[in-house]
């Protein structure tokens, strides 16, 4: 892409942003105020449900002055126009082209705000602005660290100003945000990011550029155990919640992350989210299969009852009203069960 001021020295010309829970309404208030003459690309992952038709490109149109569409795969990116995620695939930038692509899900998520920080981060270096607005977990911070690590600028909307505060808090607590604004004052702060010169490329080390160049094709096309991503962190007991493969713990700064040999990526935050539910409907398939046997019990009872067989029915009853206590227990146990995630850490600032 062609920068588009005269000068050859690169501009601030690449803008990334994720959103979440709240995500439709900021993007709206934000792009509302940029001008028609915005002099870069602005490339938008909001998550969606996989099977949800997404009209998040109409709705910017509506209130913008700049065009929003859906890329097509391999198209050319060009100034002034705000590119948005499709449902069930990831954005990501290669060259001077758009890629839209089924990669595996990062933090339960396809589209992925991490695969596409990262992909900017690589591709674009220093002339990168990323953004993270409301939302929910933590989608955005590794890749936000990414994005400041090869010399782009990092940006926050202030937590008290997002409808879900978590996606800014976690940023925040990993990254030191270049700039941390309310929404009303982003697109000033973006306007005027643009007309600034990039810094210098940074110099990183080979194994750091290695491992981001894996985790960019991991996006476009999976094969994480192909690509050695076993080999680039360090190999964990813990399983994958979506495919069960082994995990790798990656570390950036104090950020923790994992990602499993088939290419699924996870935070702290995902992880814990995903475990925790994963437990809960063990629990509830026990307490069913503990149902359904206490079921059977009291049927073979009964039928041992109207046969005249009464030790034998009451042998039936007494096993189904153990086995009846038992789903009790479970019962009780996922009702008192606790959805888990890295926001834990929130709370021990709470509690200290």
């Amino acid at each position: 892409m062609k920068t588009p001021k005269k000068t050859q020295k690169p501009y601030r010309d690449i803008i990334v942003i994720g959103a979440s829970t709240g995500g439709v309404e900021a993007l709206m208030e934000l792009v509302k105020a940029l001008p028609a003459d915005f002099p870069a690309p602005i490339f938008v992952v909001m998550h969606v449900p996989a099977d949800s038709p997404s009209i998040l490109p109409q709705l910017l149109s509506s209130v913008s002055a700049l065009e929003a569409r859906h890329p097509q795969d391999g198209e050319a990116v060009e100034a002034g126009v705000i590119y948005v995620a499709r449902p069930d695939h990831h954005l990501l930038l290669e060259g001077d082209r758009v890629l839209v692509t089924r990669g595996p899900k990062e933090n339960r998520f396809r589209p992925s705000i991490d695969a596409l920080f990262r992909s900017a981060a690589y591709t674009y270096g220093p002339r990168v602005t990323g953004v993270v607005l409301t939302g929910y977990l933590d989608d955005g911070t590794s890749g936000l660290w990414s994005v400041q690590r090869m010399g782009g600028v990092a940006v926050v909307q202030e937590p008290l100003d997002a409808v879900q505060p978590s996606m800014p808090t976690n940023a925040l607590e990993f990254v030191a945000a270049d700039h941390v604004v309310p929404l009303a004052q982003m697109a000033t702060l973006l306007v005027r990011l643009t007309q600034e010169p990039a810094r210098a490329k940074t110099r990183l080390p080979a194994a750091e550029l290695d491992l981001l160049k894996v985790e960019l094709t991991i996006a476009k096309q999976g094969g994480g155990f192909e690509l050695g991503i076993i080999d680039k962190g360090k190999l964990t007991p813990f399983t994958c919640p979506d495919c069960h493969g082994a995990l790798t713990q990656l570390i950036e700064g104090k950020l923790i992350r994992y990602r499993c040999h088939t290419g699924h990526a996870y935070t702290v935050s995902a992880l814990l989210s995903e475990v925790t539910e994963s437990v809960e409907s063990m629990l509830y398939q026990s307490m069913r299969g503990l149902e359904e046997t206490k079921m059977l019990l009291l049927n073979l009872g009964r039928h041992f009852a109207d046969d005249l067989q009464e030790a034998v029915a009451e042998l039936f009853f007494r096993k189904a009203d153990v086995t009846g206590q038992q789903a009790r227990v479970i019962h009780e146990s996922i009702l008192k069960h606790e959805s888990l995630s890295g926001d834990l850490q929130f709370e021990r600032k709470k509690l200290a």
